[in-house]
């Protein structure tokens, strides 16, 4: 038979006490209250703590004692990959974290599927705090963390009115960029948008869906747009304006393409975000179209991608609101009401933008 090995046991806090000659409270301050011992008595503790293979406290009970996960949990209502893939969500989750590292606290990513409605990991998550970030204000896994009785902060989207948020003027920031395009001499556009509503539609929106989008910042965006063009004649009815839910290079491509086969006489297509803007140019430059000289491409965000192609676009301190929601939620000062924080933005004028063809010179649009 073989024989049967012999498994140590590892040591507790009270057996390494013991084995000191100290109280469990001396061993327990060794590793969470160091100040409270001489450098000699705690060197002394944690070595002997390695030697017998001593693990140190046990996080899940001392939570359960202090009521402290130490960790702020951020919701993401997209796949966990987005955080890591989208350039704004990346500056967003670098700021938060420099926030988090400043308080010495842990940061947990909370992802959830935009499409469906399970809240489980909301509810299971071991958190101080949430940090929200850009949700429809008819998200159920928001719903479920304002249940949660821990302070929130949400950035950009949703604007509730009874929490704390972080944002921009985006109907301003987008009011701004259009009449630079106003001022072009642009009348004729096309718009592509990202997602209105939880419920998927990449197709040609109504004015109607638009100005009752449930992802506020998108309804900002157009609404920033239909003002500005509406003061110089343009009828907003009569403008294409295609939804893509997934934000995605690949899906600008698509949207633009769907624009230019509605009206292939637009001067200007107006992406409200970057990466479809990005995915736009993709586009009409596959066409054989060329940009600003046949047609002008804006964006919205300012990440470093759009920099690098000299896109027109708005840039906003993505890195700087994932901090002030840090600092925000961590803010241990006692609140009488919510707090808003609204970060400014920047009109950068790049090479993509250009006053429309005249209409005596024949527009060229390729093969």
């Amino acid at each position: 038979m073989a024989r049967s090995m012999h498994v140590r046991r590892p040591a507790t806090l009270a057996s390494l006490a013991a084995e000191l000659g100290v109280s469990r409270t001396t061993v327990s301050n060794a590793y969470n209250r160091p100040d409270q011992l001489s450098p000699e008595l705690r060197r002394r503790v944690l070595e002997t703590a390695r030697r017998l293979g001593y693990p140190g406290p046990d996080p899940v009970a001392r939570s359960l004692r202090t009521r402290k996960a130490g960790a702020v949990g951020l919701l993401l209502t997209e796949n966990l990959s987005y955080a890591f893939r989208d350039p704004a969500a990346i500056g967003f989750l670098e700021g938060l974290a420099l926030a988090c590292e400043d308080a010495g606290t842990g940061l947990l990513l909370v992802p959830a599927n935009p499409e469906r409605e399970d809240v489980a990991a909301v509810h299971r998550a071991g958190v101080d705090g949430f940090v929200v970030y850009s949700v429809p204000d008819d998200d159920p896994h928001l719903a479920a963390v304002l249940e949660r009785p821990v302070p929130t902060v949400v950035c950009d989207q949703p604007d509730l009115g009874n929490v704390d948020r972080v944002g921009i003027d985006d109907q301003a920031a987008m009011h701004s960029l259009a009449q630079h395009l106003i001022s072009l001499g642009h009348r004729r556009v096309g718009v592509v948008c990202m997602r209105l509503a939880r419920d998927r539609n990449d197709d040609f929106v109504v004015p109607e869906r638009q100005q009752a989008a449930h992802f506020h910042v998108q309804r900002a965006r157009l609404a920033g747009l239909a003002q500005a063009f509406a003061s110089v004649g343009v009828d907003w009815e009569t403008v294409p304006v295609a939804e893509r839910f997934d934000h995605t290079m690949a899906s600008g491509a698509a949207a633009a393409a769907q624009v230019l086969e509605r009206d292939p006489q637009i001067t200007a297509l107006i992406c409200t975000s970057d990466i479809l803007a990005l995915g736009a140019m993709a586009e009409v430059q596959r066409r054989g179209l060329r940009v600003p000289a046949d047609i002008t491409i804006t964006g919205f965000d300012g990440i470093r991608e759009a920099e690098q192609a000299g896109l027109t676009t708005v840039r906003q301190p993505v890195l700087e609101k994932g901090r002030a929601a840090g600092k925000l939620l961590l803010d241990s000062a006692e609140r009488t009401r919510p707090r808003a924080v609204t970060l400014s933005t920047e009109l950068i004028h790049g090479t993509t933008a250009a006053p429309p063809r005249g209409t005596a010179e024949e527009r060229w649009f390729g093969p």
